[in-house]
């Protein structure tokens, strides 16, 4: 198979290449190809076998998968790298998911993004819920993934937010309450009214993916009317 058609089908099964081809048209062929380039390093980080002891296996099958995109993008010159992210540019693709990851712990952050890309899904990431709400507004996101407890405006807050506008949206609330009754109280109302499902820290990673897949396509938690 062909080199750059291996390039671009992998940079896609990452969820790079959209990401990738965005930087190039906003800030140009540099800040692409090193996005390209750097990507690998990051993920092969988070997916690192030591770091997923209960999943090491397929921990060690991206690892591989990794390497051999790397491998590969090493052999491709950048006129190469730069005519593939500039063949997308007026091509029509498939839209993908939008996932709005909202979250105030930085090491969280970082890990929810990567792992929603690499599944494929377009993500955003805002650090409060009036981050959030701003970045809500400009990204229309299919799914909001907030945190409950944050500064400014917790989680409740943002979505209340939201839904006075988009009153349908899809919401997956993470928590950690730590002692917070009331506020525990507070979602377990919201829960039940609007149908949303929740996660508590910490979770399984392959648990959140399974529960945002079903979700995110309409085979569980419809919203229901208020």
């Amino acid at each position: 198979m062909d080199k750059i058609i291996s390039i671009e089908r992998e940079l896609i099964f990452l969820g790079l290449l959209d990401k990738a081809r965005e930087i190039y048209s906003e800030f140009g062929s540099n800040s692409a190809l090193s996005y390209i380039k750097s990507s690998y390093h990051l993920l092969s980080k988070v997916y690192h076998p030591d770091l997923n002891p209960g999943n090491g296996e397929k921990a060690k099958s991206f690892q591989q998968r990794l390497n051999q995109v790397s491998k590969l993008i090493s052999q491709a010159s950048d006129e190469e790298l730069i005519s593939l992210l500039k063949k997308g540019l007026h091509e029509e693709t498939r839209r993908k998911k939008k996932v709005l990851v909202v979250e105030d712990e930085f090491g969280l952050q970082e890990t929810l993004r990567d792992v929603f890309r690499l599944e494929g899904y377009d993500v955003r990431v805002a650090v409060d819920g009036e981050n959030g709400y701003q970045t809500f507004l400009e990204f229309k996101p299919d799914l909001v993934f907030t945190d409950v407890v944050m500064p400014k405006m917790n989680g409740m807050e943002l979505v209340k937010k939201i839904r006075q506008d988009h009153p349908k949206i899809k919401v997956i609330y993470i928590s950690g309450f730590f002692g917070l009754r009331n506020m525990k109280r507070d979602l377990n109302e919201d829960v039940l009214k609007y149908g949303y499902p929740c996660l508590s820290k910490p979770f399984k990673i392959s648990a959140m993916l399974e529960l945002v897949d079903k979700y995110i396509n309409n085979q569980i938690g419809l919203h229901r009317d208020a």
